[in-house]
């Protein structure tokens, strides 16, 4: 009977753990609900979100992200663009070609000048590492000329394309890495208002163009740290066709009115995404000399046939 007895105990304590556990998955089940609606609202505001699916705390990362346009004094932890260049290299990149690189910039002066180029955004200034990501056929020329064997595909605009795309995959994955160091980030489009000028601050061979900056440092206490929201997904995600929605439009004017918002909460001007759009896109003025790009790649050696 103690044997009984005993196995009794054993199996009811083994049951009770099993309730236990079931109960501590059940919660953190829920925990992780709470966490993936919380995400998903502060992404798309509560009357967009989209189904909820499988979860886990890389989306919790990606979902949180916003650009950071004011940094701290203190430099990045040391390793830390070793770590985020590994990151970068781990992305996918076409063929396998690598058709990119990236050059840290941490003297003031040539953070200026940069600075200056892309309308004098003070955060290239104060960003602790400011990454330059380039779009490189060169080391592909350097083959060419070391192997004595012709690559008849580098002057196509596919191959400045691929280039192009796998420096913006690799940046992407250094964002994410960054982040989840805790440390932000913002993407500068406006190095390429003068790419030929940026070319002769980074001593740039032929064949790279500088596609964008990287602000990488700690958030300023006083930076804007509010999740921008995105149109709803109805807005840009098709099942097998692209099909223009009868309902775009509403579609649109809600997502005006949470960006409105977002503006007014964030001491923004008053911008709309349709304002905005046009705004961008009705002058060739907002472009920033970006209207020459063909011009200034083919004087990059870049012949885009």
């Amino acid at each position: 009977m103690a044997v009984c007895g005993m196995k009794r105990r054993e199996y009811w304590g083994a049951a009770g753990l099993r309730v236990e556990k079931g109960a501590q998955r059940m919660a953190d089940d829920l925990r992780v609900d709470d966490q993936k609606i919380a995400a998903l609202t502060a992404r798309y505001g509560a009357g967009a979100i989209p189904a909820a699916g499988p979860w886990s705390g890389t989306l919790d990362l990606l979902l949180s992200h916003r650009s950071v346009r004011g940094f701290a004094t203190q430099d990045v932890p040391p390793g830390t663009l070793e770590t985020l260049v590994a990151a970068a290299q781990s992305a996918a990149t076409s063929s396998n070609m690598q058709s990119w690189s990236v050059i840290a910039v941490r003297d003031p002066s040539r953070k200026a000048a940069l600075a200056k180029i892309a309308g004098d955004q003070k955060h290239i200034e104060e960003c602790p590492l400011f990454l330059v990501w380039l779009a490189d056929t060169s080391r592909a020329k350097r083959i060419e000329a070391a192997e004595s064997v012709p690559l008849v595909t580098l002057p196509y605009f596919e191959t400045f394309l691929v280039a192009a795309i796998d420096a913006a995959l690799a940046a992407q994955n250094a964002v994410v890495a960054a982040e989840s160091l805790g440390l932000s980030t913002v993407y500068i489009g406006a190095l390429r208002n003068d790419p030929v000028k940026v070319a002769s601050h980074l001593e740039l061979p032929p064949g790279v163009l500088a596609v964008f900056g990287l602000c990488v440092g700690s958030a300023s206490a006083t930076a804007a740290n509010e999740i921008k929201p995105r149109l709803s997904q109805a807005a840009v995600a098709f099942d097998e066709t692209y099909r223009i929605r009868p309902d775009e439009a509403e579609l649109r004017r809600a997502y005006d009115d949470k960006l409105a918002q977002f503006s007014k909460r964030n001491e923004m001007s008053d911008d709309t995404w349709t304002r905005r759009v046009q705004r961008r896109m009705g002058k060739i003025a907002a472009m920033g000399g970006r209207d020459k790009l063909v011009e200034a790649l083919k004087a990059l050696g870049f012949p885009l046939k």
